[in-house]
């Protein structure tokens, strides 16, 4: 019995400390910081964990430099503490990367200025990062020549941090730990609504897959539903003091431009950030920000555009980028918190990744709006206090939930392999040595890897082409992921349809035998159904009435 489903049975036949609705990255810090600190946790959701705002980032964890410009200090103070607890946290996963900004003529600051807010940012953060720089437009070209610096007049680096693997993946480890500490979580699992009967909160849970209904009690419901926290509070009828408004944001994957490894930022003609981000043998490059009246949202033809005519206007490459470059692309919502009335077009503009917490203490329920990825701990850590503020009893309130293991561990897991030469197995085409992508993506986990690879060299072998993917990592994926549609796989456990055109993992015999490991007799079935439902997101969505 897979743990998707022996976790699934669990659901109805006890009574929880809370259940918490949504698996993206406030729900996955939420449930590893509540089953760590002793509580009985379950978590729900109704498609894959980090299946929505928390796999569509831009892969950055940045303490919010754009919030300076409207004198948010203490967002940024708190956003770059957050930042750097992060990086001491998670040193294999989140790390500091160099920001080149670029000011073209006629930008509302001159860079001295804008340099000038970067020593204050940095001071911010406690001058745990590099030194920004200022810089000349020669000296620009002359360490990043596809920058067209024609119309500048100089810039700027300084430092921030990114996620060096994908967003999802960093959400699942946080699942993985709520599992570990005892957690009963399981995803395709939709809640219908909630009713308070007594001192319990009963809400009616659909397994997706089946079609069964069955009941969940809990002393608390916490929402982190993501965009659809609006939603399920009508479900549960609960009133709050906060709502949220959805600005759309896309990204474009293509081939790697730059082997810098640095951001490279610019202000796109609407005035908004705009970045070029490294993304292993690929380029990440976005972002949009686009009113939108739902949280359901696909790439348009002008979304599309719009990013490479920026692009395309700030690099100097060989040849333009044109649709034809496109190997993916991202789009998802932000779900920006906002209280009473607010909301006008142009406060929208204003509006920060903030995350609030919501709570109607007489029928102990918790809604989490907005947050982003760089504020997930504190997330974690405030729910806790909200919980034992409800009467609930945590018995071990300081337990440290988060984090990687003990250097004495990984130094271990390094040292072993290093005695089977782990890092000569790495294929040519990877973009790091084998022994510190498996560290980073699985820490001790990783040991039971290692002896897979030493009992036979081939479990070390790429198994789809095109990415990193290496064999023994799927009989663990299988085992302990719950993977339990191909999507969840590819986009979100891995990143291979981030990075891997559509079409070329339609005819991939790998992916095939990725799914034979993955899902048995359900194989074929799984891999017909995967393309039949995704279509190749390198082409803009075609709108219903036109299809």
């Amino acid at each position: 019995m897979t743990l998707r489903n022996r976790n699934t049975e669990k659901l109805p036949t006890d009574i929880f400390d809370a259940l918490i609705i949504g698996g993206g990255i406030n729900g996955a810090a939420t449930a590893a910081a509540l089953a760590g600190k002793g509580a009985k946790v379950a978590l729900i959701d109704r498609g894959d964990f980090a299946g929505s705002t928390s796999m569509h980032s831009s892969n950055l964890v940045w303490g919010g430099i754009k919030y300076m410009e409207s004198n948010d200090f203490s967002l940024v103070r708190k956003l770059c503490k957050s930042r750097n607890h992060l990086i001491k946290s998670y040193p294999s996963t989140v790390q500091e990367i160099r920001f080149l900004t670029t000011i073209s003529k006629g930008f509302r600051h001159s860079p001295r200025y804008l340099w000038a807010g970067t020593w204050l940012y940095w001071l911010m953060g406690n001058g745990f990062t590099k030194l920004p720089r200022l810089l000349s437009s020669k000296k620009i070209k002359h360490e990043e020549p596809i920058i067209n610096t024609q119309n500048a007049v100089g810039g700027f680096e300084y430092s921030d941090a990114y996620l060096h693997d994908n967003d999802a993946r960093f959400v699942f480890n946080f699942m993985r730990h709520a599992l570990n500490y005892g957690a009963v979580a399981a995803n395709y699992v939709e809640s219908l609504g909630a009713e308070r009967e007594g001192d319990l909160w009963v809400t009616k849970a659909r397994n997706v897959m089946d079609g069964s209904t069955f009941d969940i009690r809990a002393k608390v419901l916490i929402n982190a539903a993501g965009p659809w926290v609006d939603q399920h509070n009508e479900l549960t009828r609960q009133k709050t003091t906060h709502h949220h408004l959805y600005s759309k944001g896309i990204h474009l994957i293509v081939p790697q431009l730059t082997d810098s490894q640095r951001v490279l930022a610019f202000f796109a003609d609407d005035g908004r950030l705009f970045f070029v981000i490294p993304m292993g043998n690929r380029t990440c490059i976005g972002t949009t920000d686009t009113h939108m009246e739902h949280p359901e949202v696909d790439v348009t033809a002008d979304d599309i555009a719009f990013v490479l005519e920026n692009i395309n206007k700030r690099l100097t490459l060989d040849k333009p980028l044109s649709q034809d470059d496109i190997i993916s692309t991202r789009c998802g919502v932000r779900p920006l918190a906002i209280k009473g009335d607010q909301g006008s077009d142009r406060d929208f503009l204003q509006l920060s990744r903030k995350h609030v917490i919501d709570t109607n203490d007489d029928s102990a329920h918790i809604s989490i709006f907005g947050g982003k990825l760089t504020d997930c701990l504190n997330v974690g850590d405030e729910i806790a206090e909200v919980m034992t503020r409800l009467g609930i009893t945590l018995s071990a309130p300081d337990f440290k939930w988060y984090g990687e293991p003990a250097d004495a561990v990984k130094q271990q897991f390094m040292d072993q392999a290093k005695r089977m030469n782990l890092d000569a197995m790495t294929a040519a085409t990877s973009s790091e040595p084998l022994s510190t992508r498996l560290w980073r993506r699985y820490a001790d986990q990783a040991v039971q890897m290692l002896a897979k690879i030493q009992a036979d060299p081939a479990q070390a072998d790429i198994l789809i082409e095109g990415t990193e993917y290496i064999r023994c990592e799927l009989e663990h994926a299988r085992d302990h992921e719950m993977i339990t549609q191909l999507e969840d796989f590819l986009r979100r456990r891995a990143k291979v349809s981030l990075v891997v055109p559509h079409e070329q993992l339609r005819q991939s015999s790998g992916l095939k035998e990725a799914c034979r490991v993955l899902f048995g007799d359900d194989a074929e079935e799984r891999f017909n159904s995967y393309f039949e439902l995704h279509r190749d997101t390198s082409r803009p969505a075609v709108p219903a009435a036109d299809a």
